[in-house]
C-alpha cells in the first residue's frame, strides 16, 4: 500500500506565505507525476501545479507566479511554496502522485488526505 501524508496547511494573512510538503511512502517502485489540487467549498477541485518525474512543471494561471512547486526525489517528498497568498486561494489542498507500486509494472494514482489552508483578508 501506499501512502502520501500532508502537512503544513494553516490560517494565514492575505500576503502570508505557507509550505506544503507531501511524503510518499510503501510500496513503491518509483513516482512519475506529483502534484497539488485544491477544492474550495462548493467547487470542483482543480490543479494547482504538476511536476513530472523530469522537473518539469506547470501551473494554473491563478497562482503563476506566486506558488513554486518541487520535488526531493530520495525521500518521496514534493513541496509547494505558496507566497502572496490571497484569500481565493483559501481551500482543502490536496497531494496527488503517479505511482508505480512493488506489486505491478502499472502506475496507480495515489491522493493525500487534505489539508485546510485558510488566509483571512
Amino acid at each position: 500500500q501506499v501512502q502520501l501524508v500532508e502537512s503544513g496547511g494553516g490560517l494565514v494573512e492575505a500576503g502570508g506565505s505557507l509550505r506544503l510538503s507531501c511524503a510518499a511512502s510503501g510500496s513503491i517502485r518509483s513516482i512519475n507525476a506529483m502534484g497539488w489540487y485544491r477544492q474550495a467549498p462548493g467547487k470542483q477541485r482543480e490543479l494547482v501545479a504538476r511536476i513530472t518525474g523530469g522537473s518539469n512543471t506547470n501551473y494554473a494561471d491563478s497562482v503563476k507566479g506566486r506558488f513554486t512547486i518541487s520535488r526531493e526525489n530520495a525521500k518521496n517528498t514534493v513541496y509547494l511554496q505558496m507566497n502572496s497568498l490571497k484569500p481565493e486561494d483559501t481551500a482543502v489542498y490536496y497531494c496527488h502522485a503517479v505511482i508505480f507500486p512493488l506489486q505491478s509494472w502499472f502506475p496507480s494514482d495515489a491522493w493525500g488526505q487534505g489539508t485546510q489552508v485558510t488566509v483571512s483578508s
